[in-house]
């Protein structure tokens, strides 16, 4: 990943969506301006920072900018706590510059310790996932949950390939589109932390590639955290139930985050998710912990 390049487009795209009514300042130029959203001067000001020095910043450079401003540049561009750690991280991995030579790819082994913590959960579908969004490890119900997701034979599953290559997405993802945007800003903020990720860089050049869809939403420069919040669903074998889910980082396995689904007990998606372990029982679902890697 260029991250000159991500930089520019990511401040690009934020001024662009501000008005100088928004942010409450008289509109230079009067009618006629040439932009929609705000000018490079206007983000300077509330920025409080020089017009040269802005420009320098939006043509990439952040390498020495400082955290104060980076918080001036945030509050000016009225950014969301995702899109600031975002900004922070491009600051940081252009200080870094990795190169090829040097890129590591991060461990995305799943310690047997934390296999038998999944193992546990024997009523809450749940998994593992790296910021790639591959599966590394799931518990049986989570397996019989995202059924659809292992009917191939690629290993690990991907959530965003799913979604953005398999039809039978739109058919499991009731609110696809509102999906699909998660999954493309997850990625992008994946993209700020890990720009040396050549896993993570081939996964988003073949969804581009393959994809129409996620080429649009990829060039909106949108991110997000996603820790908590409800998911809908349309299983072939259920029927549809919307689940609440917790997305928790683990610090001591950076880059993994377990992934647990539930519903309020009493509740038809409570009765449902009852149902889908009856299901996974009677399709005779594996009940040891199953790392996708390894099958």
């Amino acid at each position: 990943m260029d991250t000159a390049h991500e930089i520019r487009q990511f401040l690009a795209t934020r001024r662009a969506r501000l008005t100088p009514q928004q942010v409450g300042l008289p509109a230079f130029g009067g009618g006629n301006r040439r932009v929609s959203g705000l000018r490079r001067e206007e983000v300077a000001l509330l920025a409080g920072v020089s017009i040269d020095y802005y420009a320098r910043l939006e043509r990439g450079h952040l390498a020495g900018a400082s955290e104060e401003v980076l918080d001036a540049l945030s509050q000016a561009l009225q950014l969301d706590d995702a899109e600031r750690a975002y900004l922070r991280d491009l600051a940081a991995a252009q200080r870094r510059r990795p190169s090829r030579r040097t890129a590591r790819k991060p461990k995305n082994a799943v310690p047997a310790s934390l296999a038998r913590v999944l193992d546990s959960m024997t009523n809450a579908p749940a998994f593992i996932r790296n910021g790639r969004l591959d599966i590394l490890a799931v518990n049986p119900l989570g397996r019989a949950l995202y059924a659809p997701l292992f009917t191939g034979s690629a290993r690990p599953v991907n959530i965003a390939r799913f979604q953005f290559l398999d039809p039978t997405s739109r058919d499991f993802f009731p609110d696809w589109n509102a999906s699909a945007n998660t999954t493309v800003s997850l990625l992008r903020t994946e993209a700020g932390r890990a720009p040396g990720d050549t896993d993570l860089t081939g996964l988003i050049g073949e969804l581009v590639t393959r994809s129409d869809e996620f080429r649009a939403a990829w060039a909106k420069y949108n991110v997000r955290l996603h820790h908590t919040g409800r998911k809908p669903f349309r299983h072939p074998a259920i029927g549809e139930l919307s689940l609440d889910f917790n997305a928790m980082e683990l610090p001591a396995q950076p880059g993994l985050t377990l992934t647990a689904y539930g519903a309020e007990p009493g509740t038809p998606d409570h009765d449902a998710l009852r149902l889908l372990a009856s299901w996974a029982a009677t399709e005779g679902e594996q009940t040891h912990h199953e790392d996708p890697a390894r099958s």
